[in-house]
């Protein structure tokens, strides 16, 4: 009989620390996630041959995360853009098609920017005021909380 409540009181044990796991887990997913929240100006972007100035010497583009309505807003340094926030942990995409106004654009910056930005796989926020988006491995593009 003392054999089969130890096994239970194991069992229990265990199941507890599990559940417990999946709480800590989900609430880290939500904290990286809500770090992600407002707006975000670039200020960096790899693109070779070009300077950032040269694609930007105007206006940086921006990005806003309104995580509660699942979406994405901003602009390119010329033309506005919307869509559907895919986010999961810190995977993030914005390969679905989202609307954008269609201006006439000078110079290079808006291609370059919409062309990075669909390479984009995953995200990570460093003390909360740099968001930095990643392709594989390698940050393609740096932004810094406005």
């Amino acid at each position: 009989m003392k054999k089969y409540l130890v096994v239970i009181l194991l069992f229990s044990l265990f199941s507890a620390c599990k559940s417990n796991k999946k709480v800590v887990e989900n609430s880290n997913t939500n904290s990286a996630s809500s770090s992600l929240e407002g707006t975000w100006q670039l200020n960096y972007l790899m693109v070779p041959g070009k300077s950032f100035e040269e694609l930007y010497p105007d206006k940086k583009p921006e990005i806003k995360f309104e995580l509660g309505e699942k979406r994405f807003s901003g602009n390119t340094s010329c033309n506005s853009f919307t869509g559907k926030l895919n986010l999961d942990g810190n995977k993030i995409s914005f390969r679905d098609p989202y609307a954008m106004t269609k201006m006439m654009c000078p110079g290079e910056g808006e291609s370059v920017f919409t062309q990075t930005l669909n390479k984009v796989n995953t995200y990570a926020v460093t003390d909360g005021s740099t968001l930095n988006f990643i392709s594989g491995d390698m940050a393609i593009m740096r932004f810094t909380k406005k």
